[in-house]
């Protein structure tokens, strides 16, 4: 693809009017490895896919390129990027969680591009399903985080088979301390760093709130409600159990709020993100799984109610907010005697007022489950039209509406919810019966 036709596609297909520094020098970049050293949050996905279209040709010759990423979460969000960028192209998505038939479905016509985790692409290249000897251009998105999770030997096989293999991208937040021996081209790569841009530079306040009890959960319960339920939140513990106590507790308290953690099945994880981008709950307790890949726009709070294990996780869980130059706050919940690492500084101490007798946090929209999604021929249109033609809603309050293979999800006034299932319950959407359920 040309630059031109690929900046065109963002601007009108993103809503970016202008690539930043990062993305203008990456569409630059010509040499046959390249190392991408950038911040979360800083359009890292767009920067690698530029250069990547520009070096994959004309479509339907095959598979021309591949990126490797480490979780499905991180795969399905670059995928999203890819697809909105690649038009004339078809873009498959390879993950864990996802039926291996509707995969292999997939490739009834073969893709130009395949986003994947490093065992799903392994495990289609032991099945036969694809041919990867055509691939000009290798992504490895994250390598640093592949390498920590144990994929180096699933990341040699597969690029063992791309045997025309002409120009390798590595991307990281952090700066590597090895490079894959395994990958010739990636010997004398140039290195694009901007690490430099750190928290600081992007004036990002991070905020230490003290808690008077090793307890942090009153302390938690009082930020949030002194944040009110405007605030997109994000609060970071280091383990599921703990994610699951406090999520239990804010439940039980009647606070708008998710929970993601590895222990969750793939839909009950992607419903968690749903509801969060759409403002069913905007407030999510996540384990550091969440702290790479999940690109949501607008969180204006990343909360440490742990403190992160490693510089790597602060650095990863910092860049959850104010992503491209938006507005964000980090919060770090601190108690006495705890021991803090060097790595997690802030700007100024505040400790939240007492929680009023009734907490303002509200729940004010609700999410709307439909049986029914692009495998059915639905699309957003469809789900739009049905809720304001069956469902009686205006059309300011249809909200966010996500399609999936085989669902659809739609936010809607929390008011409104139950009357609309009411009304559409003997309802078809393109002459298929549908089933619409609260899903929270």
């Amino acid at each position: 693809m040309k630059l031109n036709t690929i900046t065109e596609n963002i601007r009108q297909r993103l809503g970016i009017a202008a690539l930043n520094d990062m993305q203008r020098r990456m569409s630059s970049v010509t040499s046959r490895a390249t190392v991408l050293l950038a911040p979360t949050g800083s359009g890292k996905t767009l920067a690698f896919t530029i250069p990547m279209l520009m070096g994959v040709g004309a479509p339907g010759r095959g598979v021309r390129a591949v990126v490797i990423a480490p979780s499905r979460e991180l795969v399905m969000q670059i995928a999203g990027v890819v697809r909105a960028v690649a038009t004339g192209c078809k873009t498959v998505a390879f993950y864990g969680g996802h039926p291996m038939h509707e995969e292999v479905k997939s490739l009834s016509v073969v893709p130009d591009i395949i986003v994947a985790t490093p065992g799903r692409l392994l495990d289609h290249i032991n099945r036969r399903t694809v041919d990867l000897s055509g691939v000009s251009v290798l992504v490895l998105d994250e390598y640093d985080k592949s390498l920590e999770l144990g994929f180096e030997d699933e990341m040699r096989r597969v690029t063992r088979v791309m045997t025309s293999l002409q120009r390798v991208i590595l991307t990281s937040a952090t700066r590597l301390d090895e490079l894959p021996a395994w990958l010739p081209a990636v010997k004398n790569p140039e290195v694009v760093d901007f690490t430099g841009l750190t928290d600081a530079q992007r004036q990002v306040p991070r905020v230490n709130v003290e808690s008077p009890a090793r307890d942090k959960l009153d302390t938690l319960a009082d930020l949030l409600c002194a944040l009110g339920s405007d605030v997109k939140s994000i609060v970071f513990v280091n383990h599921r159990d703990a994610a699951q106590r406090i999520y239990d507790r804010l439940h039980r308290d009647g606070v708008p709020v998710g929970l993601y953690h590895g222990g969750l099945d793939q839909p009950e994880r992607e419903n968690a993100v749903e509801m969060l981008e759409n403002g069913t709950t905007p407030i999510l307790v996540s384990t550091d799984l969440g702290a790479r890949g999940l690109d949501i726009a607008g969180v204006d709070a990343v909360i440490h109610y742990h403190l992160p294990p490693t510089p790597e996780s602060w650095t990863h869980r910092n860049g959850r907010t104010a992503r491209q130059d938006a507005d964000g706050t980090i919060y770090v919940i601190t108690a006495e005697g705890g021991d803090i690492p060097e790595y997690v500084e802030w700007d100024r101490s505040w400790l939240p007022p007492a929680a009023p007798a009734e907490c303002p946090l509200v729940r004010s929209r609700a999410t709307l489950y439909l049986n029914l999604g692009k495998k059915e021929k639905i699309s957003r249109g469809d789900v739009a039209g049905f809720m304001m033609a069956k469902g009686g809603l205006s059309v300011d309050e249809v909200g966010r509406i996500s399609v999936r293979d085989h669902c659809a999800l739609v936010a809607v006034p929390r008011a409104k919810a139950q009357a609309v299932i009411r009304a559409v319950a003997s309802e078809k959407i393109k002459g298929k019966r549908v089933r619409v359920s609260l899903l929270g």
